[in-house]
Formats: structure tokens, sequence, C-alpha cells
């Protein structure tokens, strides 16, 4: 198991002499890693503070008890391995509808709070979105207006608990697997660990998150609109022996019937001949050749 510097994207970096330096480390984060974390985002501490408590309360009053009464936990008990996730979720959508109030259980309190918290996580998202988008030389409102087909972006918000587990060996918290969406942002335990990344052939344990940072990473269709060029990264989480971990991971993703391809910017030139290309080398040769390509895309539409 690795432990590596995970990069860390300053915000308030972002308005001075630091932001190219800052602009470049989200650029290598985006492309050789696929995760990062945020700090001074500017989402309300104290607001982030209190949603972690609610759920956590939330958990022990409505979930806890029947998670350890079901099937997967009885199995645990015999020494039978397990192929489904030790985890204890549910699903909160809030764009372009929300289902907040059809949740049982939840308190006015929990509801009023996720409501207050969650705009601010979409505006983090936007501006993680053009920072984005400057960086691959695309348009500010390229990644948005893909997202968002005319209606808005779709955001939901997954909760887990990963409950403290007898015997981690024998099941994983959450199975590998890449996100299918767009850019998500992850509250999680500030105390329980659990979560790994694979990265250059090994699996990168993420520590918790200290003062509230957001941890960030890049969806399918990142990838996709990027043309590879940002990556989606398989991810799991490991169960604990020790703790009970939480994980509150909202989803910028695009509308359902966004149609998400790669940005025409950033493709190669196609349908080129091959003489014609070396045609214009031979009177570009020694000029920059991502501008020769650029020419080039043209000719060929």
């Amino acid at each position: 198991m690795k432990e590596m510097g995970i990069p860390v994207i300053d915000f308030d970096e972002l308005n001075g002499e630091e932001r190219s330096k800052t602009m470049d480390l989200l650029h290598q984060a985006c492309e050789k890693w696929g995760f990062f974390q945020v700090e001074n985002h500017g989402i309300d501490k104290q607001l982030m503070e209190k949603v972690k408590q609610l759920i956590n309360k939330y958990y022990e009053e409505n979930l806890k008890e029947s998670f350890y009464k079901s099937e997967m936990a009885k199995s645990l008990e015999q020494d039978i391995t397990s192929e489904k996730d030790w985890e204890s979720s549910f699903f909160i959508w809030h764009r372009p509808t929300s289902n907040i109030e059809d949740i049982p259980n939840l308190s006015d309190d929990l509801r009023i709070t996720m409501n207050e918290y969650i705009p601010q996580l979409i505006k983090m998202a936007e501006k993680l979105s053009e920072l984005m988008c400057e960086n691959l030389g695309l348009k500010k409102v390229y990644i948005k207006d893909a997202f968002c087909a005319g209606k808005g972006p779709s955001v939901g918000t997954k909760v887990a608990k990963y409950p403290q587990c007898p015997q981690p060996e024998l099941v994983r918290g959450l199975r590998e697997h890449t996100d299918a969406g767009g850019i998500i942002l992850l509250l999680q335990d500030d105390q329980v660990p659990g979560l790994e990344f694979f990265k250059d052939g090994e699996w990168v344990a993420i520590p918790p998150s200290k003062n509230n940072r957001i941890f960030v990473n890049i969806g399918d269709q990142v990838e996709v609109l990027s043309n590879g060029r940002y990556k989606s990264v398989l991810h799991r989480v490991m169960a604990d022996k020790n703790g009970s971990r939480l994980s509150i991971a909202t989803f910028y993703n695009p509308a359902g019937d966004a149609i998400i391809s790669p940005a025409p910017r950033l493709l190669y030139p196609n349908h080129v001949r091959f003489q014609d290309y070396l045609k214009f080398y031979a009177t570009t040769k020694f000029s920059d050749k991502g501008r020769r390509f650029e020419s080039m895309k043209q000719i060929a539409q």
C-alpha cells in the first residue's frame, strides 16, 4: 500500500501571482492523477460540519440496526466471503428535480442543511469545470454547456456509511469502479480511512480529509469530453475493523439526455489525405505543430 502526496489545489492562490502555478498543478492532477483535494474552496465550513453531524445522527437512528441485521452482515459471521458492498447508503437527487422530501425519517434540520449546502457545491463544481476548460483551451463554459443540454446539469448525492466491520478481509466497503458521471465532490470522514485510488499500478490510500478539504475526482464523462486527456480512475473503499467511515459524495453530472462526445477542438485532424498533409507540412515544417494541426482541422471540415 502506497501513500503519496496527493495534489492540493488552493483556490485562494488562483487570484494572485501563484495563479499560473496553481493552474498547472490542477492540469497535472487531472491528467496524471484523476483526483485531488481542494482547500479554501469557499464552502461554509460550519455548514459542512453540520451536514456530517446530521448524517451521522440519521445513520445511528435509522440505518445502523437494520444494517447489522441484514443477510450480508450475518453471512460474515459465518466466515462467508461477500460479493456485495459493506455499505449503508441512500441517494438524494437535487437537480433537475429533488427527492429529498421522499426519503423516510429525514429531519427538517437535515433537509434544510442539505438544501443550503448543495448550491455551494454546485458553484464549486462549476468553477472547477471552468478552470478545466481553461487548461484544455476550451471556452470557459464548454463543460457546463455540454452537461446542461438546455435543462441544467444532473446533481445528486450518495450518502454512505461504511460500518465498522468485524471481518474486513472477507468484504470490500465498495468494490473497484470508476464513476460514470462528471465531477465528483466528496465530503468525507476526518477520522476513519478506507478510500483508495489506483495510480501507476498501485493502490494509493486517501487519508481522511482534514480542515474540511473537499476531495475531487473525475468521472467517465469528463474523460470522454477531454478526449482522454483527463482521467477517470479506478477506486474502492476498504472495510475497516476499528471505525465507521462517512462518505458524502455529490455528483455534478450531465443531464440525462445530454450527448457527450470529445470536444472537437481536442480531436486530432481526421479525414485528411496524407499527401495533403505532406503538402501543408512542407510549408510549415519549422512552425508549431499544434498550429499545424489546428489548420489541418479547418481543411478537413
